[in-house]
């Protein structure tokens, strides 16, 4: 049996915080520290985690998530809205440098209007951890359904006769 393909994560926002991590894909993974050269992470107006698009000169420090599985990165693609495109980019390793090939969830509205700043980790978890993690949950209670019964069966057989 062939061994299913490993991906690694270029993370740089939510999914920098293991709680929310460990809701979708139930584990942390393995991950170091990275930097991805001229691509900036800018603030959107409105949302409360950011995007990332091309800029030279720019570099934006987040972490590698490796060896994330098939149906993992599919989670992954779920739970990221529709407006970033997964592109392959190479990020660098912070503990040595080493170059890596990586996904990573690009805004695709390179000069959207609603993109403004830095988008700061640190106020994200004081300010937004909890409930975006709240968010997160059942954003995957909504994902498991449709291999979950129909919610109509639940309660056939209850009328009062």
């Amino acid at each position: 049996m062939s061994q299913a393909a490993a991906h690694n994560v270029f993370v740089y926002g939510s999914l920098l915080a293991d709680d929310v991590v460990r809701v979708l894909l139930n584990r942390v993974p393995p991950s170091s520290v990275a930097v991805l050269n001229n691509f900036h992470r800018f603030s959107i107006k409105g949302r409360v985690y950011p995007a990332i698009v091309p800029v030279q000169n720019s570099h934006v420090t987040g972490r590698v998530l490796l060896g994330l599985t098939d149906p993992e990165l599919l989670i992954l693609d779920e739970f990221e809205d529709v407006e970033y495109q997964r592109t392959s980019v190479e990020v660098s390793l912070q503990e040595n440098s080493d170059k890596l090939q990586a996904h990573a969830y690009v805004w695709s509205n390179t000069s959207d209007p609603n993109l403004y700043g830095e988008w700061d980790f640190e106020e994200w978890k004081q300010l937004h951890k909890e409930s975006f993690t709240k968010m997160t949950m059942g954003f995957m209670e909504e994902l498991e359904l449709p291999d979950a019964k129909p919610r109509v069966a639940e309660n056939c057989g209850n009328d009062i006769t």
